[in-house]
């Protein structure tokens, strides 16, 4: 088995109180959708960890690199689109993950990118 990530993506201007959907029913609609999808993620035994992310403006970058860490409001990135929230499934192959990640973007009504671990570690 291997783990992948699939990451979520909306629009980084997103009305805060629907989160990039139409209307409250199209967000209501897309959580339970996402939720049911979640479910049978753990039903399959695919489901690793997965999560939604608050918006991208309460977002703090750290740079450890200097003599003491700076802090900074984020988003790290200035972009149209920015990360919404993620799951991380076990699954036999790539396949199996992009057809999840197929469902996922229909239940969740966004794009989803797919990225597998590098195996360090």
């Amino acid at each position: 088995m291997s783990q992948y990530l699939m990451t979520v993506h909306g629009a980084a201007d997103l009305d805060p109180e629907l989160g990039g959907y139409p209307s409250r029913e199209d967000r209501d609609e897309a959580f339970a959708a996402t939720e049911r999808f979640n479910d049978q993620l753990r039903a399959d035994g695919h489901w690793v960890f997965a999560g939604g992310l608050r918006a991208a403006t309460e977002a703090k970058v750290v740079d450890g690199q200097g003599d003491a860490p700076v802090v900074t409001d984020g988003p790290y990135l200035e972009s149209k689109e920015l990360l919404a929230g993620f799951w991380i499934v076990d699954v036999p192959d790539l396949d199996t993950a992009l057809r999840l990640a197929a469902e996922g973007s229909a239940a969740c009504r966004g794009k989803v990118e797919v990225r597998s671990f590098d195996g360090l570690g």
